[in-house]
């Protein structure tokens, strides 16, 4: 079994850029991260990612047992991937459909070799990480805007823990 400590979480709210809050292991504890992400999470109607109802919120809610909290509330969810009409041979990954649609927002890469950086939790690797959420919730919520204008999402579905 492999284990996946959060490192970081950003949100923001749509159409909201200044809105964007990050919270980063190194800088927040794994409490404090999740006790205000949660706070963000209950506030929200719907809530967007990509993968988000198959990676990102069972994350979450594992983070969340671990540390003796209370899971996470089913919620109205678009996730740009999972809801993504069918196609075939086209690759479903972020980047890809971002490149392929035009998106601006660039994907900040990180190797192995930085992700160990950002796990080490040096200052480096804590400013990448930062670098790296916050450019996937610019890039992401670009290409939900896209996807939506051209019809290439399904409707949002409810996700329960």
């Amino acid at each position: 079994w492999t284990t996946a400590e959060i490192t970081a979480i950003a949100s923001c709210w749509v159409g909201e850029p200044a809105s964007m809050q990050t919270y980063l292991l190194g800088q927040d504890s794994p409490l404090g991260m999740l006790t205000r992400f949660v706070a963000r999470y209950c506030a929200a109607d719907v809530v967007t990612g990509h993968y988000i109802r198959a990676h990102d919120l069972p994350v979450i809610n594992g983070a969340l047992m671990e540390l003796g909290l209370p899971p996470l509330s089913a919620k109205m969810t678009s996730d740009t991937k999972l809801d993504l009409v069918t196609r075939r041979h086209l690759s479903a990954s972020q980047e890809n459909l971002a490149e392929m649609l035009g998106v601006p927002a660039v994907k900040v890469h990180m190797s192995n070799a930085k992700w160990r950086e950002a796990n080490r939790l040096t200052p480096a690797g804590i400013e990448l990480t930062r670098r790296r959420v916050e450019g996937d919730v610019r890039q992401h919520m670009a290409l939900r805007a896209i996807m939506i204008a051209r019809g290439l999402l399904k409707p949002p579905k409810v996700w329960r823990p």
